[in-house]
């Protein structure tokens, strides 16, 4: 189990490589971002995005199972207090396949919780061309390894 103390700046965690199909774009689409070009290729193709692409949020979401994936349930994660930024910075098209890290930018001890620590990361997701389709600043909330602990 990582702990608060594992994190220290530059720390980095791969993710596992994902590939995006068609079928997964549009029923993500069809209960959250009904856009036509979220549910068609012909309307996507018709679009600046030039194909079938996944909603901004979709990509979001397959970055955050990427964030669980590669350390957080592997983590004493207390959750998050938040984003700082999302970018969407090229299109997710139907049959991309994703991957990319997430690095630890800062880390410090929570002022009102001390047993919490508050590690400021950056998550970024690249295409198989090796673009980069997405950037998140985050925190997390870690706890801190116990008193007198090795855990």
């Amino acid at each position: 189990m990582l702990h608060f103390e594992d994190f220290p700046a530059g720390t980095r965690f791969a993710f596992k490589p994902v590939t995006v199909v068609a079928e997964d774009i549009v029923a993500f689409a069809a209960e959250f971002d009904p856009q036509p070009m979220h549910l068609s290729e012909e309307a996507g193709k018709a679009s600046i995005l030039g194909g079938l692409a996944a909603s901004g949020w979709h990509t979001s979401a397959i970055m955050m199972r990427m964030l669980c994936d590669s350390y957080i349930h592997q983590t004493a994660s207390e959750g998050s207090p938040g984003v700082n930024s999302m970018e969407w910075k090229k299109p997710v098209l139907a049959g991309d396949t994703l991957s990319g890290t997430c690095t630890v930018i800062e880390a410090r001890t929570s002022r009102s919780r001390p047993e919490i620590g508050i590690v400021q990361l950056r998550g970024e997701v690249i295409n198989q061309r090796g673009e980069t389709v997405a950037i998140c600043d985050y925190a997390n909330m870690i706890r801190c390894k116990p008193a007198g602990s090795d855990a």
